[in-house]
């Protein structure tokens, strides 16, 4: 199985044989992603600064590996793994995956099970002879993972890809890591290859042409909200906080033509020179995008900061950035 890929590795960390083994945080812990009082995110993470958890071992994936450990799942576009454990020990696991490949972590949220890179060049594209380095466009790359609860006992694993060189995010190398991740859970390279060939791309979305500001997804609402999650990690979206019991993501919208990251503030400013004075320094917009059940299967809306249905051009344009994800 040929990769079309190739980052440069960054060796691990020598531990001294005289330390003891480290011992986990309760701020590193995954917790449950459908918890049963906090209504938000920001609401459980709160909670839980409350109180603090026995400190121990880093828990272990259960003693299986290759197909009986995880399988491919596939909508439309999407893929996702599913992996048969718990959040709290697949993440570790995942950080383990990312460093192996050549990836600094940037981002971890372990209270919303996510795990975001840095930017890295893909060497099997870019000319490593200083001289023509010089004179062409070094590819960069950076992936968000995202872990959520599964239903018995199992780990949903989500990858994105973000893009430099006003390059668009790539499914196929989504894929690409998606099999890189089967492998390091121990299925081999020809099974990872035929399971990701052999997925169905059926279309699962469409935009209802008698209900404007309504995209609709063919599936039910729990596997609609995680597929709208990673819709919005592809697009450029920060997602602040998301409420689950409402189907609510809250999130700032930035606009992906830009290629400018959220947290660029400098660069943000320089636009801010060559717009009017009534948007200068204006911040990314906020919106809600609300996953709800609907006839037959799930309708995503946008909402505006009051949870209105919102009717500008940009929420048309959201959703069709939605669409081109899930369909």
């Amino acid at each position: 199985m040929e990769y079309a890929t190739d980052y440069e590795k960054i060796p691990p960390l020598d531990i001294p044989p005289d330390l003891t083994g480290p011992t986990t945080d309760d701020r590193y812990v995954v917790p449950d992603i459908n918890p049963s009082e906090s209504k938000t995110y920001s609401a459980y993470s709160k909670e839980r600064a409350g109180g603090k958890k026995d400190k121990g071992s880093a828990p272990l994936l259960p003693e299986a590996s290759g197909d009986s450990m995880v399988r491919i799942e596939r909508s439309g576009t999407q893929r996702w793994l599913v992996v048969r454990s718990e959040p709290e020990r697949v993440w570790p696991t995942i950080k383990e995956f990312w460093k192996v490949m050549g990836f600094r972590i940037k981002l971890e949220i372990p209270e919303a099970g996510v795990i975001e890179t840095d930017w890295a060049e893909n060497r099997s594209v870019t000319p490593q002879n200083i001289v023509i380095r010089a004179l062409s466009t070094i590819e960069r790359d950076k992936f968000r993972s995202r872990l959520e609860r599964g239903e018995d006992g199992t780990t949903e694993v989500y990858i994105s890809h973000r893009a430099m060189e006003g390059r668009l995010a790539d499914p196929d190398l989504e894929a690409e890591m998606l099999a890189r991740l089967m492998v390091h859970f121990g299925v081999t390279k020809e099974r990872a290859k035929s399971v990701l060939a052999s997925s169905s791309t059926k279309e699962r979305a469409h935009l209802n042409s008698k209900n404007e500001g309504v995209l609709i997804v063919d599936e039910a609402f729990d596997r609609s909200w995680r597929r709208v999650g990673l819709a919005l990690d592809r697009i450029g979206f920060t997602v602040e906080d998301r409420d689950r019991s409402k189907g609510v993501y809250f999130v700032r919208y930035v606009d992906p033509d830009t290629g400018i990251e959220e947290d660029d503030d400098e660069m943000w400013g320089i636009l801010a020179l060559f717009t009017d004075d009534e948007n200068e320094g204006k911040s990314p917009d906020q919106y809600r995008i609300q996953v709800s059940e609907g006839e037959g299967g799930s309708e995503v809306k946008v909402l505006n900061q009051d949870g209105k249905l919102e009717n500008s051009d940009t929420a048309e344009r959201i959703l069709k950035l939605l669409y081109e994800q899930l369909k």
